[in-house]
């Protein structure tokens, strides 16, 4: 059997994760990154850097590769509908644009009887002055935006004036919950029917970042169970394939929300590596390139905290961990403020 190469478009640990995971499995990773310091090179068997609008350079990616996968949603759907007519891209690219655009987003997810938080659109600065019905919400811009960007916290309609909200952009308004806590659900869908899910995992941010994960999360068995379903009606639905990551809210009343979808393999996910048999990124490989699919078995509890900024500088001077610790840097060569730098996940 000639070996599979695997083109990764994105360079950031997610994509250095699956070609960790690709080689474990004999195959070969080629990333396509607009960033020349992508440290996702350090991993794969080949980089390429160029815009992704850039025509000659996706062709010279696309003719090397038998599959196209994507590490982040904000590629250019063009782009992504480009590939596709030549190699299979995976999730396709049909997912992508619907996840790109919040509004439409939300909407798919409540036509499948699943809950979301209140949201109405906001097109024009006329549209807020009705909406106090929604507030206290979070602003976020329909496309584009992650890690708390594009997102603002509103409490009153007074506050907007503040914000000098550029209004060429479209905008969602999104009510909040009476927030208990977060959780998320990974899934990895195979084909019709056939998935591997990992137990729900809770999770805590800060400054609208993710900074802890922990499974077992702390819920009742109908958030668990509720949970987990939701997430097979949706990846059903997309007739999606690979790992994808459904993001909850559960109120104070226990009532669980949809917050939003992510398209790839997520940060949540990232104690799976130490927690699973089979972690996310190895599970999002085998769907998209047609392996085995092998059942999932947790090997241990686990909790995850992200080290964003300076949080790095420690560990890279010192790598003194105890023996249930593992330290992951991801060789990103900036140290900036609010910058995903690593993670260390712990067994318990």
């Amino acid at each position: 059997m000639t070996q599979i190469t695997l083109g990764i478009i994105g360079g950031g640990q997610l994509g250095s994760m699956l070609a960790i995971a690709a080689k474990k499995l004999n195959i070969k990773t080629i990333i396509f990154c607009d960033d020349i310091d992508a440290p996702a090179q350090n991993f794969c068997n080949k980089f390429i850097s160029g815009n992704y609008n850039d025509k000659e350079k996706i062709v010279e990616f696309v003719n090397q590769v038998d599959f196209v996968t994507y590490e982040f949603e904000n590629i250019p759907y063009e782009t992504l509908n480009e590939i596709n007519k030549i190699k299979p891209v995976l999730p396709k690219p049909s997912v992508n644009r619907l996840i790109q655009h919040r509004l439409a987003e939300k909407d798919f997810i409540n036509k499948l009887n699943i809950r979301t938080t209140r949201y109405v659109s906001i097109e024009k600065k006329k549209d807020i002055e009705a909406l106090e019905d929604f507030l206290p919400g979070i602003l976020k811009t329909s496309t584009l935006g992650y890690d708390g960007k594009g997102q603002y916290p509103i409490t009153s309609i007074e506050e907007f004036d503040s914000l000098n909200i550029d209004f060429s952009k479209e905008y969602i308004l999104e009510k909040l919950v009476k927030l208990k806590k977060e959780i998320s659900v990974i899934i990895t869908r195979f084909n019709n029917h056939k998935y591997e899910i990992y137990e729900p995992i809770e999770n805590i941010h800060e400054d609208q970042i993710l900074k802890h994960s922990k499974i077992p999360a702390e819920i009742n068995e109908k958030i668990f169970n509720q949970s987990r379903e939701w997430a097979m009606l949706i990846a059903e639905e997309l007739k999606y394939t690979g790992t994808l990551c459904v993001e909850f809210f559960i109120d104070r009343n226990d009532n669980l929300y949809v917050n939003e979808i992510a398209p790839r393999v997520h940060n949540s996910g990232h104690l799976t590596i130490n927690a699973y048999n089979i972690n996310q990124f190895e599970n999002h490989i085998r769907a998209v390139c047609g392996l085995e699919q092998i059942p999932l078995k947790k090997l241990s509890n686990a909790k995850m905290i992200n080290l964003i900024g300076d949080q790095i500088s420690h560990y890279r001077k010192s790598s003194k961990l105890n023996n249930n610790e593992f330290l992951f840097d991801y060789l990103k060569k900036d140290i900036k403020k609010k910058r995903k730098m690593g993670h260390i996940t712990t067994l318990i």
